[in-house]
């Protein structure tokens, strides 16, 4: 089993070995999303079941992705709720980009700036890559949930 943790950013980050796969495109439609999810297929061993992990953009739940996703079972989407603060390991990755591959860069060209992109992702990778340790277990994870809900249904019902 393989965890990805996506965003709105085109950047599967594995929490398993904390390796990143990168594409980028000039928009993120469900079109380019599509051809995402067949790029972690063609990259990843075919007898990992795959557990993507997103937010709730509308171009992660198109027919067109349905469709896909019905015909690859391995792949397992979970979306997160609005402002969820545990993409925090995706967010920080792209930190990292910002800070150590892109603030201050003189950039003349939009390939310019891809190839800067490209090699943070390669050299990440290769040295700096390392699995995502989650801090609490599941159980209190599951635990937190329920709870949340059971207040939430408090307040409906008092209101």
């Amino acid at each position: 089993m393989a965890i990805i943790i996506t965003g709105n950013k085109s950047v599967p980050f594995s929490a398993l070995t904390g390796k990143v796969i990168g594409r980028i495109t000039q928009r993120h439609r469900a079109k380019e999303f599509l051809a995402f999810l067949q790029q972690i297929d063609r990259s990843t061993p075919s007898e990992l079941d795959l557990h993507v992990i997103l937010d709730n953009s509308s171009t992660h739940k198109t027919p067109a992705i349905k469709q896909w996703l019905e015909k690859h079972p391995r792949f397992k989407l979970h979306f997160t709720p609005t402002s969820a603060s545990w993409l925090n390991a995706v967010e920080g990755w792209f930190a990292q980009l910002e800070r150590r591959a892109l603030y201050r860069g003189v950039f003349t060209s939009v390939a310019d700036l891809k190839t800067a992109i490209r090699h943070f992702i390669e050299a990440h990778n290769e040295l700096s890559a390392k699995p995502f340790k989650w801090n609490k277990t599941a159980e209190s994870i599951i635990s937190s949930v329920h709870k949340a809900k059971l207040g939430a249904m408090k307040n409906r019902l008092l209101n």
